[in-house]
C-alpha cells in the first residue's frame, strides 16, 4: 500500500501543471474561469484521451484547453439527451405497472405479497412506501390522502407507482410472481419480459450515471441488457467492427443508446429522439465513435432511418 502524500494545489496550479505536461492554454483567464465551476478533478478525467498515457500524463502534440472543454460539453449534452428520453420510458413503466396491476389485483395491489416471487422482499416494499409516506416532504397527493382515508393506511398503486424510484420499480416489475402480470406489461414494448427486465435494469442504472453527472460517453457499463433471441422487425447490426478492434463494445453505451430508441418508439413513434442524437454527434465529429461502441457507419444501418 502506498501513503497518499499529492499536495492540494490551486487552480492555478493546476493549470501550470497542465501546461507542464504539454496541454496549451490561449485564454489562461477562460481556463481558470471554468475550473472555479466545473472542478479540475471532475475535468480532469475528459483529459485522458488526449494524453499518452501513464505514468507522465504528457498530452499529445496540438491539444489545448479546448479540446478538452469541447469534449465535457458534449459529455454533458449527451447525459441531457439519455434523461429525457429515460424519464418518458421511466414514466411509461410506471403507467403499465399501474394500469396492470390494479386491473388485476385491485387499487392496493402490491400489499399482497402473493403476488410476487417468493425471493422478493416484500416487507423492504412496505419499509420503503411508509418511509416516504412518513417524509415530511411526501408529496401533497400523499398527504391527502392519508388525511382522508384511514384504512389501508399507505396509498393505492397509482399513488405508490409515482414515489418509487425507476430501480425500485424496475425490480418491483422483475419479482412479479405470474406470467400474466409480466405479460400483460411486456405487451405494450411487443418484447419478452426477461428481455425487459434486463433493459430496464440497465437504464436505471444508467439513468444513475447521468443524473450524477458522471462520465457517460466513453464508459464501460456493469449492466449488460440482454440481446432479445428474437429481434424486432427494426434491429441494428450489432456486430458491424469498431474502428478500435480492443474496445469491447458490449459494455459501451451505443447498444444501451439502441434501447433507448426501441423502447421510445413504441411510446412515440414520431419521436424524434433519434435525430437530436444524430444532431449532437455530427455536431461534434471529433468524438471517438468507437469509444461508445459506436460504428463508424451507425448511421447507414436502416434501424435509425435518418431522413
Amino acid at each position: 500500500m502506498t501513503i497518499f502524500d499529492k499536495p492540494s494545489l490551486s487552480i492555478s496550479e493546476h493549470l501550470d501543471q497542465w501546461q507542464a505536461r504539454g496541454l496549451s492554454v490561449p485564454d489562461r483567464s477562460r481556463a481558470e474561469r471554468y475550473l472555479s465551476v466545473i472542478s479540475y478533478y471532475r475535468l480532469s478525467s475528459y483529459t485522458l484521451p488526449f494524453q499518452n498515457g501513464n505514468p507522465d500524463h504528457k498530452f499529445k502534440s496540438g491539444i489545448d484547453f479546448e479540446n478538452v472543454l469541447r469534449l465535457y460539453v458534449f459529455d454533458r449534452r449527451l447525459r441531457l439527451l439519455i434523461l429525457d428520453a429515460i424519464e418518458r420510458i421511466e414514466v411509461a413503466l410506471r403507467t403499465r405497472m399501474t394500469n396492470v396491476l390494479a386491473t388485476h389485483h385491485g387499487p392496493h395491489a402490491y400489499l399482497d405479497p402473493g403476488i410476487f416471487d417468493t425471493r422478493y422482499e416484500h416487507g423492504w416494499l412496505l419499509e420503503q412506501v411508509r418511509r416516504k409516506c412518513d417524509n415530511s416532504q411526501a408529496e401533497t397527493f400523499i398527504k391527502h390522502y392519508r388525511d382522508k382515508y384511514t384504512e389501508p393506511d399507505l396509498p393505492p398503486i397509482w399513488m405508490v407507482m409515482e414515489i418509487l424510484t425507476f430501480k425500485e420499480v424496475s425490480v418491483l416489475f422483475s419479482f412479479l410472481r405470474t406470467k400474466e402480470d409480466k405479460q400483460a406489461i411486456a405487451r405494450f414494448w411487443d418484447l419478452p419480459d426477461t428481455v425487459l427486465h434486463s433493459w430496464f435494469r440497465a437504464l436505471s442504472d444508467l439513468r444513475n450515471v447521468c443524473a450524477h453527472q458522471s462520465r457517460t460517453w466513453n464508459r464501460e457499463f456493469g449492466s449488460r441488457p440482454i440481446v432479445p433471441r428474437k429481434p424486432p422487425a427494426r434491429w441494428p447490426d450489432l456486430a458491424l467492427p469498431l474502428a478500435d478492434p480492443k474496445i469491447n463494445s458490449t459494455r459501451r453505451l451505443y447498444y444501451l443508446l439502441v434501447v433507448v430508441e426501441t423502447l421510445l418508439r413504441k411510446i412515440n413513434p414520431g419521436s424524434s429522439w433519434h435525430t437530436r442524437l444524430y444532431g449532437l454527434l455530427e455536431e461534434f465529429p471529433e468524438v471517438s465513435r468507437a469509444h461508445m461502441g459506436m460504428p463508424n457507419e451507425w448511421t447507414e444501418d436502416p434501424f435509425w432511418q435518418f431522413a
